[in-house]
């Protein structure tokens, strides 16, 4: 189920994005209303005078509201790991005791045969 709920909470989320940035760059700013007030072209509209601003911010809080709720799903989706079921110290490897490994002899330069000179002290 995890599998497929994240690409189409991703998707939800992108598109709902998309949606907030659109309505916030068509909405007009307050100064917009006096323009109207004098013949400006936007009381003529669908909705009225004030029914388009009224319908874009509710429905850009209703899209806010859905952006912040995919966010919150999507970083539940993101941070939750279920456990796995079994021991904690299955993926633990096992250390060789001290005493169980066999003893390296040091090598020596004549031993080796090659010829280095000698460090002083």
């Amino acid at each position: 189920m995890d599998g497929m709920l994240f690409p189409l909470l991703l998707g939800l989320h992108v598109v709902v994005g998309l949606g907030v940035i659109g309505l916030v760059l068509i909405q007009h700013g307050k100064g917009a209303d006096m323009g109207a007030a004098f013949g400006g072209g936007s009381s003529g509209s669908l909705f009225g005078a004030s029914g388009s601003a009224n319908f874009l911010s509710r429905t850009t809080a209703v899209l806010a509201a859905i952006f912040f709720f995919t966010s919150l799903g999507l970083s539940y989706i993101a941070t939750y790991k279920p456990q796995a079921s079994g021991s904690v110290m299955e993926g633990v490897k096992p250390e060789q005791a001290q005493g169980s490994a066999a003893p390296v002899a040091p090598v020596t330069p004549d031993a080796a045969g090659s010829k280095t000179k000698e460090i002083p002290k």
